[in-house]
């Protein structure tokens, strides 16, 4: 646990803000350039991050007041202890996990005092990596197989507090790395080393994938996201019962055609 330790501390230790990654070839390691924060819309436009991030490009919008809402219950429910490692999940593809999971992870590291690591855990069809608008050669994969150390894959990005640890090159056993002791190890170092940091994972979907069952023994805390109109009850009903409802801490309901016309009066007027 040694090199994790280092490269974890090494990470704490700095306080500058960071640019994104720049791959300049498959066999240069990974660094990052110092620089300055500059403003969300300023984020978006200039590293290509997806607008899907309603936390940086609508920072004032009913969505990203709606994950300071997620924040909040995840760090100050009285009746737990905040949960160290997330798990962000859905039943299917197409349901809004990747979606959810970013958005909160930005979310977190807006706060005072939460650093945090968005893991991307769906090794068979990664996202994140589009979300923020980077490439995707290094990651978790490369690490679970022993080819790259963790200080030469985490990512820094331009959102203070926020690191990637992308999904990596595919590989044909994803099942047996996320079930592996190295996985287990390394979630356990990363959430446990320091009071102030937050892991969350994108996680497969549940009822593809064996590996989601496995990543949720790790874990603190599991967020369920359901898109609506789109899984049906029973498969929900059977997925939470899969992966523990114990361990579920909420579940975000995706896509309402709800009418929120009165509340957005409300909510513009409060701004101004």
């Amino acid at each position: 646990m040694g090199k994790i330790a280092d490269a974890l501390d090494k990470y704490m230790s700095e306080k500058a803000d960071y640019e994104g990654r720049q791959y300049a070839s498959e066999n240069e390691l990974i660094k990052a350039e110092e620089r300055q924060i500059v403003s969300s819309e300023g984020l978006i436009q200039e590293h290509h991050f997806s607008d899907k991030l309603l936390t940086l490009a609508s920072p004032h919008s009913i969505t990203a007041e709606a994950f300071k809402i997620i924040r909040g219950s995840v760090l100050y429910d009285k009746n737990r202890n905040a949960p160290k490692a997330i798990m962000v999940t859905s039943a299917f593809p197409g349901e809004g996990k990747t979606f959810v999971a970013s958005n909160l992870a930005i979310s977190l590291a807006m706060g005072l005092n939460e650093n945090v690591l968005l893991i991307d855990s769906d090794l068979r069809h990664p996202s994140v990596h589009d979300m923020f608008g980077i490439k995707n050669p290094y990651g978790l994969s490369d690490y679970l197989q022993g080819k790259n150390d963790i200080s030469e894959i985490l990512v820094k990005t331009n959102i203070n507090k926020l690191t990637l640890l992308l999904a990596g090159m595919q590989a044909p056993n994803p099942v047996e790395l996320l079930s592996s002791k190295k996985m287990e190890d390394f979630i356990n170092e990363a959430k446990n080393r320091y009071s102030d940091r937050f892991i969350v994972l994108d996680a497969p979907p549940s009822q593809l994938t064996a590996e989601t069952n496995t990543i949720a023994n790790h874990v603190d805390g599991i967020i369920f996201v359901v898109m609506n109109g789109k899984a049906p009850r029973a498969s929900i009903l059977h997925t939470v019962e899969n992966i523990g409802r114990e361990k579920i801490i909420g579940v975000v309901f995706n896509g309402s055609s709800m009418s929120y016309k009165a509340y957005n009066r409300y909510y513009s007027k409060y701004y101004k």
